[in-house]
C-alpha cells in the first residue's frame, strides 16, 4: 500500500461509478456532484454498482494519480450513507479494502 499522512482526508463516493471513468470523468464528479477541488490533498474513492471494484483518485505533486482494486471474488462493504459523499479514515479506508465491514468492525469471509 502507499505510504500516506495519517491525517490525509478520504472522501467516499455514496453513489456507483462506471469503472471506464477515467481522470477527466472521475473530475467532473469530484467537482459537480462531491463539490470538492480535486486538487486539494486528499484520496477520493469510487465503487462500482456489485461493489467489486474500487478505484482511488488523488493530486500527486504534479499531476493525478488513479489507484484500482478489482476484487477476486467478495464485495467491498462501505457503509451506506445518506450523504452524496462522507469521509473516513485513511485506517477506516484499509480496513474497508481488506474485505472489513466499518460499521459491524469485523472481517468479513469472501463470498
Amino acid at each position: 500500500m502507499m505510504m500516506l499522512p495519517s491525517d490525509l482526508k478520504v472522501f467516499v463516493a455514496r453513489d456507483p461509478v462506471d469503472m471506464r471513468k477515467g481522470f477527466n470523468g472521475l473530475n467532473v464528479i469530484i467537482q459537480s456532484t462531491l463539490k470538492q477541488d480535486p486538487q486539494k490533498s486528499a484520496l477520493f474513492v469510487f465503487f462500482n454498482k456489485p461493489r467489486d471494484k474500487v478505484k482511488i483518485m488523488y493530486w500527486d505533486r504534479n499531476g493525478f494519480a488513479l489507484w484500482y482494486k478489482q476484487l477476486a471474488e467478495g464485495r467491498f462493504r462501505p457503509p451506506q450513507m445518506g450523504a452524496i459523499s462522507y469521509t473516513i479514515t485513511l485506517s477506516d479506508l484499509n480496513c474497508l479494502l481488506e474485505g472489513i465491514d466499518l460499521l459491524s468492525k469485523q472481517r468479513l469471509k469472501s463470498l
